[in-house]
């Protein structure tokens, strides 16, 4: 491409910033709920105020359309619709435009990853961003594209870290003000995480936040030796942004090696916190870390939650306060002031047998026969919440988050040399149950509940009991709906007041990512994926 194109290019996308989808209308989703601008929804609650939908007729949903994606991988996009279209991934790193009403496919954008691409966990991508008319996807093989919402065309293509030394992109980006801003996967592939801020115009760096703090950093002390360079701490689920405090939070994964922590004794920070950060310069305001020396790749990834709630101080002044909610793998739930960090509330929201509890200031009291060892030991009963994402209803005042629970893991131990773009687990984990498909014999129990939970206590107040786990994240509406779907093959809704199924259909396929609602002259629509398709369904 000549200089002359890419001056032309940037000077497109910069004039594109002023149409369509300004940043204050990302702001301000919940004004406009028919369209879905972000991965999360407004404060990354996943809280829709549409309610056409609601405990009389949800009966009545029937499908309207279905796109079939040519991806073998796991179905793990959450769309985004924006004024009657629709954008979204199909695996690994192709960009679909349909008619949200219809399903008429409008352009598909396909990108190849490179060859040497190392991914863990499936040649997934969870989503896109919006800005103007530039849609931004990240990749598996690390680059961030910026592509035009109306053709399909890509403006730019920044490389953000090294494919083969196990860098990859896979979350939907974040937009702030007039940034994009992503987080690098890989930490199985002894990469240095880190979170970095991208001018939207021309996809130039403006800012990185190193998930390991480097020698003279504070913190670094938490990793002896050089330990830091290969720590993994990698970001693959999107986060969050208060506009009030200008703070951006991020979920940050396990250190490494994953299951062997003999080489890094210490907290290993900043792995299993979360961060909030200045979204203009990216320097850390304060963080928060969930699993000190993590040793059973608990992560803590999932989405940071924000709300504004009325809370109850010590002196009994009730006073709304602003708050950040985290369901963790560890299988602790926990309430932060998310301007300050300070840690509120933190009780265990399923069966934890790697710790005793919290401590006051929210640190685990670790049960120290539960490490790994070489021949295997089971470090924590059932494996928490995941990825995939939760909700908050602002009119119920809960939080909805999908446990697994009743499956026993057996940790193995060992000792990894760090070789670049290689595998750096330093031992690994099995299942006591099978976690496929209708697998499980009788006798096995693992399962999953939807579980609602009090931020004020951290106490439950209902229970949805499914018969396998799941991969599927929550979407709640102002109707009093929750809609999530199985490893089985079902997709429903239950009564966000108490936990009753009100709806469930077959889709023949797992559900793995986080529903979503619209709205198309009137219409609301849910849609989801399942398997290799997206379902979108309405009333009649």
């Amino acid at each position: 491409m000549t200089k002359f194109a890419r001056v032309l290019l940037a000077v497109c996308a910069v004039a594109s910033l002023d149409a369509q989808v300004t940043f204050d209308r990302i702001l301000h989703n919940d004004k406009e709920p028919q369209n879905w601008l972000t991965y999360g929804g407004t404060m990354g609650q996943r809280y829709s105020t549409l309610d056409q939908i609601n405990a009389g007729n949800v009966d009545g949903l029937q499908m309207k359309w279905a796109f079939q994606a040519r991806s073998l991988e796991r179905f793990e996009s959450t769309p985004l619709v924006v004024d009657g279209m629709m954008y979204v991934t199909q695996m690994p790193n192709d960009v679909v435009a349909l008619d949200a009403a219809t399903g008429e496919v409008k352009w598909v954008r396909t990108y190849r990853p490179a060859t040497d691409t190392k991914v863990c966990c499936g040649r997934v991508n969870r989503g896109l961003a919006i800005l103007g008319n530039t849609l931004y996807m990240g990749t598996i093989d690390a680059h961030l594209l910026a592509i035009d919402a109306r053709t399909g065309t890509i403006l730019w293509n920044k490389e953000v870290a090294k494919a083969a030394a196990g860098y990859s992109l896979m979350h939907a980006p974040l937009i702030v003000k007039d940034k994009v801003i992503v987080g690098t996967a890989g930490g199985e592939y002894g990469i240095r995480g880190f979170i970095a801020a991208f001018d939207a115009a021309t996809g130039n760096e403006a800012w990185r936040f190193y998930t390991i703090p480097g020698p003279g950093e504070p913190g670094n002390e938490t990793w002896p030796g050089d330990t830091w360079m290969h720590g993994g701490a990698s970001v693959w689920v999107t986060g969050s942004y208060d506009p009030a405090s200008n703070l951006t939070y991020w979920g940050i994964g396990n250190p490494g090696d994953d299951y062997n922590g003999d080489r890094r004794p210490g907290d290993n920070l900043y792995s299993d916190s979360v961060v909030a950060l200045d979204a203009d310069t990216g320097k850390l305001k304060w963080y928060f870390q969930f699993t000190p020396h993590d040793l059973w790749d608990f992560d803590s990834t999932q989405v940071p939650v924000l709300a504004d709630i009325n809370w109850t101080g010590k002196d009994g002044r009730t006073q709304p306060r602003k708050v950040l909610m985290f369901a963790n793998r560890n299988g602790f739930y926990y309430t932060l002031d998310r301007v300050s960090g300070e840690y509120l509330v933190g009780k265990a929201f399923t069966k934890v047998t790697w710790a005793t509890g919290l401590d006051e200031k929210g640190r685990p009291m670790r049960v120290k026969d539960a490490e790994p060892t070489v021949e295997g030991s089971k470090g924590q009963e059932k494996n928490g919440s995941n990825w995939f994402p939760p909700a908050y209803s602002p009119r119920t005042g809960l939080f909805y988050v999908p446990v697994w629970e009743n499956i026993d893991i057996v940790y193995t131990k060992r000792d990894d040399n760090y070789e670049e773009g290689k595998f750096f687990a330093g031992g690994g984990r099995r299942f006591s149950v099978s976690l496929a498909v209708n697998a499980h014999k009788p006798e096995d129990k693992g399962n999953a509940v939807i579980r609602a939970i009090d931020p004020h206590t951290g106490e439950k107040k209902w229970d949805y009991t499914m018969k396998d786990v799941t991969n599927s994240g929550l979407l709640t509406t102002a109707s009093d709906l929750i809609f999530v779907g199985s490893r089985e093959g079902y997709f429903g809704a239950l009564d966000a007041t108490n936990g009753k199924l009100l709806w469930k259909t077959t889709v023949g396929g797992e559900v793995s990512m986080g529903p979503m609602t619209y709205a198309v002259n009137g219409k609301q629509y849910v849609a989801f994926s399942a398997a290799g398709s997206l379902f979108v369904y309405s009333l009649k």
